[in-house]
């Protein structure tokens, strides 16, 4: 399961990157607006540091305007992934972009015919936000499920990218569902690493050990 970082702050980018374990990074307008610098600016800096797929998205609501967009998004760097709502313009958008050879991130879906069309549209990724369709009390991983099921019945090459990740344990359950990607906010990614008994075991071993008077250098 690739792991991508939900941020454009390229100072926390850079703390995550040094764990080796992040493959890509997503971004949005808001995320991006958060930074208060110029996009271009932010996903070169972005793709520099990281090799792998860089989601830029689109700012227009019409398939023609966003395929300009997207056509200049991508000049940024080879491994821009041009990031679309999933509405029907940005559908038409996503056509385009797929028979030109370009990756793509079709982002805020929330039900399975939606992640249907995305993959008969050629998306490289589909975005499912599992979180916000828990805050209207639906089931956002059942989502994930289902999706996989869907895209194995019919062999669609498109990955599921797990999104709106609040906790490790929503990235446990989208890695268990079969999800091939997952987004994650920082602070999220910092939180897997953590659990109240690895943190006991340690303190006990170091105690232990220093008991011992050793080295190891």
């Amino acid at each position: 399961m690739l792991l991508f970082a939900d941020t454009a702050d390229t100072k926390i980018l850079a703390e995550l990157l040094e764990t080796g374990l992040i493959d890509g990074v997503t971004t949005n307008p808001t995320i991006i607006a958060k930074s208060g610098r110029n996009m271009f600016d932010v996903i070169k800096e972005i793709c520099d540091m990281c090799e792998g797929p860089i989601s830029a998205e689109v700012a227009a609501t019409d398939a023609k305007t966003m395929i300009l967009e997207g056509e200049k998004l991508a000049k940024i760097a080879t491994n821009v992934v041009v990031k679309v709502p999933l509405t029907l313009e940005g559908l038409k958008a996503t056509k385009e972009f797929s028979s030109q050879g370009l990756m793509t991130n079709v982002t805020l879906c929330f039900s399975v015919s939606q992640a249907l069309l995305a993959a008969k549209a050629g998306a490289t990724f589909v975005s499912p936000f599992v979180g916000r369709l828990d805050d209207i009390g639906a089931d956002g991983m059942e989502l994930i499920h289902n999706i996989r099921t869907l895209y194995d019945n019919y062999d669609f090459d498109t990955e599921i990218l797990a999104a709106s990740l609040r906790h490790p344990g929503h990235v446990a359950e989208a890695a268990l569902a079969g999800a091939d990607c997952a987004t994650l906010p920082p602070q999220t990614f910092k939180d897997m690493f953590k659990h109240q008994l690895t943190d006991k075991g340690l303190e006990t071993f170091l105690v232990d050990w220093a008991k011992t008077g050793q080295s190891i250098l």
